[in-house]
Order: structure tokens, then sequence, then C-alpha cells
């Protein structure tokens, strides 16, 4: 496949059309149950006041049609910030073009200008499409590590439970 596209950075107006593709993203994920994203809540993290992350999006033909959102981490290890790819989604008649390799690049081109020490991201074990795809672009799959997460109800509960009393650690 032989597309022409535009890469760039996000700009507010795209907001909408981020949001739709993480839907899409979701919906691929089987995750649209957990999926609260909405214009009004996704655009003060990425042109607010204190912007949490950024994104890079594609374009075809004057159309959002993929994107990549990202955040800085940091590396004890290296002393050095790193770029962690929260998402990247392609949708499914524009795979196959360049474009998620392109955005990657991108990616990667972003984090070495900044000077940091890694790029990193998390893919599904059952994805093995992307896992492949990213091999081939030289990246590792970290088989000893694991994902861990609080959230919604157990994070306020843990968070509470650290704030109480008796608890200064």
């Amino acid at each position: 496949m032989n597309t022409s596209f535009v890469l760039r950075a996000a700009e507010p107006r795209d907001v909408p059309a981020i949001v739709g593709l993480i839907g899409e993203l979701a919906d691929f994920e089987k995750l649209t149950h957990l999926m609260q994203a909405t214009p009004e809540t996704l655009h003060p993290h990425l042109f607010g006041d204190k912007p949490a992350a950024e994104c890079q999006v594609a374009e075809v033909e004057g159309r959002v049609v993929a994107f990549a959102l990202f955040f800085t981490n940091f590396s004890t290890f290296l002393a050095k910030p790193g770029l962690y790819l929260e998402d990247l989604y392609v949708q499914p008649a524009h795979r196959g073009s360049g474009l998620g390799k392109a955005l990657l690049t991108r990616l990667a081109g972003i984090a070495a200008e900044r000077g940091y020490g890694r790029f990193e991201w998390c893919v599904l074990d059952w994805n093995e499409n992307a896992i492949a795809f990213y091999q081939r672009m030289g990246a590792t799959v970290m088989p000893d590590w694991r994902l861990c997460r609080i959230t919604g109800p157990a994070l306020q509960a843990f968070g509470t439970a650290g704030s109480a009393p008796g608890n200064e650690g």
C-alpha cells in the first residue's frame, strides 16, 4: 500500500478526532467499558496550562487516521528522562501503509533530540501482529516485567489509607 500521509504534532482542533480513534482502539482491545475519554476531558491534558501528554497525528487527505500519544517518564538507572508511548493506533484501512512505523520513528527521533535515554511502551500479550512488528523494528519485548496498576476506587482507598494517622511509613 502506498499512501501519502502527513505526520504532525496534534493541535487543539484534532482532539475530537483523537478521542474517536481512542474509541476505536478501545473497541479493538475489547476495553470499551473502560473508556471515559471525551474531547472535554482530554483537551486540558494535551493543551492546558500543565500538559501531561503530547500527541502526534497522521493525516491522509486531510483526515486524522492515526495517533501516537506519549509522555515523559524517568529512568533512575540511566538518570535520564525517557519517552513513554501510551497508545499508538492506526485505522485498519491504513495499516500496512507505513503510518505505524513512521509514527514510531518520529517518536524515537523526538526522544533522541531531547537527549532521552529510552523509548518504551507496552503491548498486549495476545497482539501477536504488533509484537512481531515491534520486534522487526528492533524493539525488545521484556518478558520478565509485568505492568502494575491501581485505579478508580482502589486508588482512592489506597491513597487515603496512606495518609491515615499512624501510617507514617
